[in-house]
């Protein structure tokens, strides 16, 4: 078959922390020679694509920042649409609301007055913010940005959105409204936008059974799991989904392109 699309993760799939994957590179100019420019994806809802596209510059992957989706990228959207009129109040970084507020939403630091509720990452995410959530449930809308739980790093793995979403869902004792990154259909609708062609001819490349992967199962790509990341055999022999292919690394994508 021939690709005419790719859909690649970032963490855990190019790079970890500051440092792009042994290979991983490559694998992209390997995509790049076959006449396939990557989407690239991250659940990650902290940095700006013009961040992530000069990280990825600084790694050799010179990128435009239409072409990358973050889960901070999406959730703004989705918000942008639906909320635009709204107040917000957030429990993210500092990224995530200069996001929100550069793209005109009104971000208000009073969680008693605002009408939604948004849930992120944050470093420094303690008991005042789930006081903040309490003040803040009472009528509101509440959406987290994304579902990881852990983000794979040079040191090992760190929580993620997905663990605080869960601390402030547990202290509403109510589940997000959505939860926008990765494998949402919100993410679907957003990436084939920006990818252009049909699905059917796409790749999805990630190290996430049941983010990555799960996104472009639904979405009808082909899925190629690279053991880089958060999934090792161990768990893949445990889970229900089977990827297409399963590869060692990005730098290995070539064998799935040759087939």
């Amino acid at each position: 078959m021939t690709y005419r699309g790719a859909v690649v993760d970032l963490d855990g799939t190019v790079y970890r922390g500051d440092s792009p994957i042994p290979g991983a590179v490559e694998g992209i100019e390997t995509l790049r020679a076959a006449g396939i420019d990557p989407v690239y994806v991250s659940n990650n809802p902290a940095e700006s694509p013009e961040a992530y596209a000069a990280t990825l510059g600084e790694m050799g992957v010179p990128v435009e920042a239409s072409r990358i989706l973050s889960a901070g990228v999406i959730t703004t959207k989705f918000l942008v649409e639906n909320h635009r009129t709204d107040d917000l109040f957030v429990i993210g970084s500092g990224g995530l609301r200069t996001q929100l507020r550069r793209a005109g939403l009104g971000v208000t630091a009073d969680p008693a007055s605002c009408d939604v509720l948004v849930a992120s990452w944050d470093p420094e995410f303690g008991y005042g913010d789930m006081v903040d959530a309490l003040r803040a449930d009472d009528g509101t809308s509440f959406y987290g940005t994304d579902p990881d739980r852990t983000v794979p790093r040079e040191d090992g793995l760190m929580p993620g959105s997905g663990a605080i979403i869960n601390a402030v869902a547990g202290v509403l004792e109510r589940e997000p409204d959505r939860i926008l990154g990765k494998p949402s259909g919100t993410a679907v609708e957003a990436v084939l936008e920006v990818l252009g062609v049909d699905p059917g001819e796409c790749l999805v490349v990630g190290d996430r059974l049941d983010t990555d992967l799960a996104m472009g199962e639904r979405a009808g790509m082909t899925t190629v799991l690279v053991l880089t990341g958060v999934t090792d055999r161990a768990r893949l022999e445990r889970a229900d989904f089977s990827p297409d292919y399963v590869l060692d690394s990005l730098a290995d994508i070539g064998d799935v392109l040759d087939r």
